[in-house]
């Protein structure tokens, strides 16, 4: 069965090479928000690959994890680091950070290195609402972000289509009130979402860059292929949890449709489903949103069946 999901393309831009490549070097999602919603360890639980990060956390806190792709080049290095430590490579998604972060520090000296580091050592989500407002979110950022963020704009005109049509249509407002919310909410000083994202660095004493993926738990099963389709073919209430991020921001209707489906069908009644998507929140509002400490979230749903 043929897939309808833009992610099997394994690209980010419309002009990159047309092959499957590493589209995310490290994972921005916070597996907190997924371990405090899951069952106790010792449950079985299915994540996307990626990058490997969550598969590592579910893991490590006692999980018989399940973890797929469709992109057989990201699937082989999650295996690499889950599988033998490898370090942790740049992706698609971290070339993007690195050319914004260029972009600020060059034309905006608070968002200078030295200066994010400051702000970054932060404890006091007080502290940081005001430094953010004051310092950091100003007319320059606001200049920058519109010229990348908006539909024309540099960095989502160069998008995949499938993926451009995803981002909020003031994705660069939408933007600027996300990372306003984590930093009035969750400490800088031991987030490190807010390094990578910021600074383009690992939290301090997190270990040598690549090789802090947490350890101690069962073998993570890998499989390639389309987490649909892996859902469809599992025996019934296989799952006792999954957890699903960006999966729908891309495809059409129709295979939202057909993911539901398949995750009521392998997942155990009473268990759980969280579902992240980079789109602004509909009706039902953000969810579990502003509890993920990485803040490019516009809904987190945590979901029990």
């Amino acid at each position: 069965m043929s897939t309808a999901t833009p992610w099997a393309d394994g690209r980010l831009l419309s002009l990159q090479p047309r092959r499957p490549g590493v589209l995310f070097g490290r994972m921005y999602e916070d597996p907190g928000v997924d371990l405090a919603a899951f069952p106790p360890p010792g449950a079985r639980v299915l994540c996307i690959a990626s990058a490997g990060d969550t598969a590592a956390a579910l893991a490590a806190a006692g999980h018989q994890v399940t973890a797929v792709d469709v992109n057989p080049a990201q699937l082989a290095y999650a295996r690499a680091r889950l599988t033998t430590g490898a370090p942790a490579a740049t992706g698609a998604a971290e070339r993007l950070l690195a050319l914004g972060r260029a972009a600020a520090a060059t034309a905006l000296p608070a968002w200078r290195p030295a200066a994010l580091e400051r702000f970054l050592r932060l404890d006091d989500p007080a502290a940081q609402a005001r430094h953010w407002h004051r310092h950091l979110d100003g007319p320059g950022l606001r200049l920058l972000l519109g010229a990348a963020l908006r539909p024309a704009g540099a960095l989502a005109g160069g998008l995949h289509p499938a993926f451009r049509a995803v981002l909020p249509r003031r994705f660069d407002t939408v933007l600027r009130a996300r990372l306003a919310r984590g930093f009035a909410r969750h400490p800088n000083a031991d987030n490190p979402w807010a390094w990578r994202l910021l600074l383009g660095r690992e939290l301090p004493g997190a270990g040598r860059v690549g090789r802090e993926l947490p350890g101690g738990g069962p073998p993570v099963r890998l499989l390639h292929g389309d987490v649909v389709e892996h859902l469809e073919r599992s025996p019934a209430a296989a799952y006792d949890a999954v957890t699903l991020s960006n999966v729908l921001d891309g495809p059409d209707p129709a295979f939202a449709r057909r993911l539901r489906a398949a995750v009521r069908h392998a997942v155990r009644p009473g268990g759980i489903a969280v579902l992240r998507s980079i789109r602004e929140p509909g009706p039902a509002g953000p969810g579990a949103a502003a509890e993920d400490r990485c803040p490019l979230w516009g809904v987190v749903r945590v979901v029990r069946l």
